[in-house]
């Protein structure tokens, strides 16, 4: 049976309640809400004393989550708030600790989908790449403002991108005839830093995918906000309680690894699980967002 407004499927979905130990009156948060297929499966658990916490910049996808997570036991606090701010919605709530505190870093498909967003190179659309459309600076204002020595840098940093220097020329050089405001443009700037006219099946991943994360990660400050979420982490969980971080690329899962590692060091945390857990072969045949997608889970020590 198909649950509520079902249209985006969480990954790792499984796995996660699997790990997740908590009771039916537990606080529960889960920071990046999107759609609310996590949220919803995780608070099915809960009774009427329970509370759900959900955070989400996105408008669109808050007002889907709020449609989904209609007619649940438990009660439901919907914020529209960067999960680096999840101390703040916290405190508002007056709710010191949690029992949970989950983040998927992933994108739901809607956002993808969207070419008004900007995110993706399939499909023509503005260089947008604002999950949040309350910030001011977009990927357009990057790539046409910065010197091509930072935006170099910032390729290579965020993106993880061997081309970065080849590539930010080729974007300096474009710009000088005229500003880049579309996402095909850019694409294809790319590919012609690269030598190419289209991708073909000459590579893996298209020659563009690393240079749209590196700008998308820097327009919403993801990296920043994670590891303020991480730091903050064990002081809003109760003993025992649970941080649950999905992660879709190095860079993200570097940042986690460290922090847990940290923690455990320092009995923070009680190490749950060395490695992270991923999907298995059917979730990836059923869903290829999957394919990448690393969960952690620690819990916080008594």
């Amino acid at each position: 049976m198909e649950e509520p407004g079902q249209k985006h499927e969480p990954v790792l979905l499984e796995p996660l309640l699997d790990a997740l130990r908590y009771g039916p009156e537990a606080i529960l948060v889960d920071a990046t809400i999107g759609q609310g297929g996590h949220a919803y499966a995780m608070s099915k658990r809960l009774n009427d004393k329970g509370l759900l916490i959900g955070l989400d910049v996105d408008a669109s996808s808050l007002e889907t989550a709020r449609n989904r997570l209609t007619g649940l036991n438990c009660r439901v606090e919907l914020r529209r708030a960067n999960f680096g701010y999840l101390d703040d919605v916290l405190q508002e709530l007056g709710v010191k600790r949690v029992s949970v505190i989950l983040a998927d870093l992933g994108f739901c498909s809607a956002q993808m989908a969207d070419r008004n967003r900007g995110f993706s190179f399939q499909e023509d659309g503005p260089l947008d790449m604002r999950l949040d459309d309350r910030l001011g600076k977009t990927a357009a204002d990057l790539v046409n403002g910065l010197p091509e020595k930072e935006l170099a840098d910032l390729i290579y940093e965020y993106g993880e991108e061997r081309k970065s220097r080849r590539i930010a020329k080729a974007i300096v050089t474009a710009r000088r005839r005229q500003r880049l405001t579309r996402t095909l443009e850019l694409a294809a700037v790319i590919l012609e830093a690269f030598g190419l006219r289209d991708c073909g099946w000459q590579y893996k991943i298209h020659p563009a995918t690393r240079t749209f994360q590196a700008l998308r990660i820097v327009v919403n400050e993801e990296l920043k906000h994670l590891e303020r979420l991480l730091e903050m982490g064990p002081n809003l969980l109760v003993p025992g309680g649970q941080m649950a971080v999905i992660s879709f690329h190095s860079l993200e899962d570097r940042l986690i690894k460290n922090s847990f590692r940290v923690n455990y060091a320092e009995g923070i945390y009680d190490e749950i699980s060395k490695k992270p857990i991923v999907a298995g072969r059917e979730e990836i045949l059923r869903n290829r967002r999957s394919r990448s997608a690393k969960l952690r889970v620690a819990r916080r020590g008594s």
